[in-house]
Formats: structure tokens, sequence, C-alpha cells
């Protein structure tokens, strides 16, 4: 079978792969897990190119377009922000537990205690650290990773190369998730934080009726002691609430994909 190898031919062959790889680009770049600063960019762009080359010819085909034209630096422009928009819905997932595990830390004495997070480049507390690691592998232990790349192969589906893309739409959905973030790290945080809540206050109560006792001295070691013990029994509850946090994440993404 001969190959056409004209202009049109070849336009279409690097328009279509190359669509494919900006929107696939866009998802790893931002993607939890896979768009950490661990994960070094050569292996990203190998993994984008890979998926790329697989997927192409799964795809139906491309009307021809000239790949230097102004049509296509938008086509391009529309793909990439496509794959960032559902990158971003699950990495604002990750950051809403990092945010409840900051604020427990901030009520037990914890705030001091930060760290470098070599995923994200950025100092948060011991706390934040330890439960983002734990939401990892419990994220990998589920096959949320294949969920997640899954519901982004969807969107080629549902929102098609040529096809139209509701921006206005899909950019109130992700101011929207925003506030999810902070509302889901609060109900995380509420159990831990309403009683060390408590021990604050049992602390002044007592600063109140003996005021010889050093606050200081006393309150600091006991706060983050019965903090950790609170954050050990209420371990119990991470499970139920990843599942009720993470099927909101895949719902979002799904509506971002046009799926929902």
């Amino acid at each position: 079978m001969p190959i056409d190898l004209g202009l049109p031919a070849l336009g279409a062959w690097i328009g279509g792969y190359l669509l494919v790889f900006f929107r696939i680009g866009g998802f790893f770049l931002v993607a939890p897990v896979f768009g950490t600063q661990l994960v070094p960019r050569r292996v990203r762009t190998g993994l984008a190119l890979l998926v790329t080359v697989l997927l192409v010819p799964m795809l139906p085909p491309l009307a021809p377009q000239d790949p230097l034209s102004l049509a296509m630096a938008v086509t391009i422009a529309k793909q990439l922000l496509i794959g960032l928009s559902l990158g971003f819905a699950m990495q604002v997932f990750f950051q809403a537990i990092v945010f409840g595990a900051q604020l427990i830390a901030m009520q037990m004495a914890l705030g001091f205690a930060s760290m470098v997070d070599p995923a994200n480049g950025i100092n948060v507390t011991v706390l934040a650290q330890y439960f983002l690691l734990m939401l990892t592998l419990v994220f990998l232990a589920t096959n949320g990773h294949i969920v997640m790349f899954e519901v982004m192969l969807e969107s080629f589906r549902y929102l098609p190369l040529a096809g139209e893309w509701d921006w206005s739409g899909s950019s109130r959905s992700i101011a929207g998730w925003g506030s999810w973030m902070f509302m889901s790290g609060l109900l995380l945080s509420l159990p831990a934080v309403t009683a060390l809540l408590i021990v604050n206050i049992a602390f002044g109560v007592m600063t109140r009726a003996a005021p010889q006792l050093n606050v200081f001295s006393l309150g600091f070691p006991l706060a983050l002691l019965l903090g950790l013990i609170i954050v050990w029994a209420g371990m119990r509850g991470f499970l139920p609430q990843y599942d009720a946090f993470s099927g909101q994440a895949f719902a979002m993404m799904r509506q971002l994909s046009g799926a929902g």
C-alpha cells in the first residue's frame, strides 16, 4: 500500500500527533504522582510521547491542517488547557488533604516543624508531609493513578481534537473546585482541631485556677503529645474520607472531560 507523503497528508499526520501530545503533556505536567519534581522532565516527556504514539491510531482521522497556521496554534493552546485542567482537578484533591494536615499541625504546636517537600519544592509541616506520603501510597495501592489516566483518555471521546470546548463553564467549575479544597481540608481537620481546642481551653482554665503553673512549659509538650494521640485515633476515619474525596475528584475530572 503506497504511503501518501504529500503536504496535506503530512500536515494531518503531524497535526494529529501534535494535538494529542500537548493534551497528554499538559496532563502529565500537573497531575499528582506524574507531575511532581521527583519525576524528571525527560521521563514525563517520554511518557507523553509513548502514550501519544499508542493512542493516535485508535482515534478517528483528523482533517488536514497546517501545523504552522494560527488556527493550529489556537487548537494547541486549547488542548494544553484541557490537559492542565484535568490534571489540576486531581492536584486540588491532594492539596485538600495537605491543607487539612496543615490546620491540625498549627493547632498541635507543630507549625514550626517544617521541611522541604521534595515533590513540590516548598516548605510544609512534618504532619502535612506524612499525610501526603500516606495519601500517595493509598492512591497508588487503590489504582487511583490508573483511574485518573483512564478518565484523561476518555476525554478524547467526549472532547474530540477538532471539537468545541466550553472554556467559560470549565473555568467556573475549576474556581468552584478551589473552594471545595478549603472546605474538604477543613472537614478533614475538624475533629482533631475541635479536640485540640478543648485541650487549649482546659489549659486556660488550669492557668486561671493555678496562676503559678507555667502554661508554656507545661502546655506545649502536653499539646504536642495529645495532638499526636488525637491524630493516631483519627486514622481509622482516613480511608472513608479518602473514598469520599477521591470520588468527588474523579467526578470533577469527568465533568471537565465532558463525560459527567
